[in-house]
């Protein structure tokens, strides 16, 4: 039953995240973990169920969607080199070694190309939970990642679309980057003009909360039509946040957004990474799972951070950022779940690419924790 698992899951993630700061590191990293705990893997208190996944997935809309609200605008446009910098580091270097990866496991070029993708993306949502909990979210470094992550999930994703091109896929090029173009103009352009005039008109009905309603219906529909045109939905989330960001009605939608969010959505969507966890049988594939997972961070701690080098940033900043982007997330398992059903990852290596994603998304946290601490000594 939907309730018992909700009860469970709320006393077992703050509890856990509590031990976890306790111990020095992000509440996040408790989470994680005691969704593993709880999980069909050890106890068996929790099982993954179709309502259980839409509670996540509320969640990080919702969390992306406040990390938008919190940005700096004016640094994130300050940090647009930047972004570029360590979003394209952070993509080429995990595809060079990935497709080197596959090309030795005896894949054909194609398979080897789309591993080397799938090592590519990037999913900031634990990143930004961590990051606001070190009050960095707000920083230079903070807006960075951001950026970065909104580079990323775009190039990947049109990179991927080019790759199953070759395969026999009925896919279009011109058709996906169109999607994608349409998307970013329009959200952008209504973020311009049409947020604030939304907000103003809906928050003048005369029914309650009108004006924390109303941001919801931004963050959702953003999130909807992003994914619709083949975007990830939390940069659709985040966009809404930016969006509101600049307007009057800011505090109000967070503080209000916050209370919703962290009392139940975000818990669901940390424990519920690790109630997805599935460890059965890949005992034979163990070799496979390290391998991919040493590779999986340090591509991605050395490519971004050398972008973040290139763009100005001294290296203890630049180890900071690049281990805000290991974590590969959901998106890795949307193109992950894609790569299967167009056979270009085979059963059990999609079983792998799963452990790997939950670890690079594990490691995340102590490691932001480390190079942080580091830059804020340095």
């Amino acid at each position: 039953m939907i309730v018992l698992q909700l009860a469970i899951i709320l006393i077992a993630s703050k509890v856990a995240g509590s031990i976890a700061v306790r111990l020095g590191q992000p509440s996040v990293l408790g989470k994680l973990l005691i969704g593993i705990i709880v999980g069909p893997s050890v106890l068996g208190l929790i099982e993954e169920t179709h309502t259980l996944e839409q509670f996540s997935q509320i969640g990080v809309i919702l969390l992306m969607f406040l990390a938008g609200l919190e940005t700096d605008v004016d640094e994130f446009k300050r940090t647009g080199k930047a972004s570029l910098f360590v979003g394209l580091g952070g993509i080429i270097v995990p595809f060079v070694f990935g497709y080197a990866a596959g090309l030795i496991m005896h894949l054909t070029s194609i398979e080897s190309a789309f591993l080397g993708l799938l090592l590519s993306a990037t999913s900031v949502s634990i990143s930004v939970q961590a990051l606001k909990e070190m009050n960095a979210l707000k920083t230079p470094e903070g807006a960075t990642i951001l950026g970065a992550a909104v580079i990323d999930d775009v190039v990947v994703i049109i990179a991927l679309a080019f790759l199953m091109s070759f395969t026999g896929e009925d896919v279009q090029l011109s058709i996906v980057i169109g999607k994608k173009v349409l998307f970013f103009a329009g959200a952008l352009l209504f973020a311009w003009k049409g947020v604030p005039y939304f907000l103003k008109r809906f928050s003048s009905l005369k029914v309650s909360e009108t004006v924390v309603s109303s941001a919801l219906v931004l963050c959702f529909l953003y999130a909807y039509l992003a994914e619709y045109t083949g975007v990830a939905n939390i940069i659709g989330a985040y966009i809404a946040g930016v969006a509101i960001s600049v307007t009057s009605f800011k505090t109000e939608v967070f503080e209000k957004v916050e209370t919703i969010s962290y009392a139940i959505f975000v818990p669901v969507f940390f424990t519920s990474i690790g109630v997805t966890a599935e460890f059965k049988g890949l005992s034979e594939h163990l070799v496979l799972i390290v391998s991919l997972s040493l590779i999986a961070i340090a591509t991605k701690l050395i490519g971004s951070g050398v972008g973040a080098r290139l763009a100005g940033f001294n290296t203890s900043s630049s180890l900071a950022i690049g281990s805000a982007m290991i974590s590969r997330g959901e998106v890795a398992l949307i193109i992950a779940s894609i790569g299967t059903a167009s056979h270009m990852l085979s059963e059990s290596m999609f079983s792998a690419i799963i452990v790997v994603v939950l670890v690079t998304t594990v490691v995340t946290p102590p490691l932001m924790k480390l190079f942080f601490k580091e830059k804020a000594v340095a």
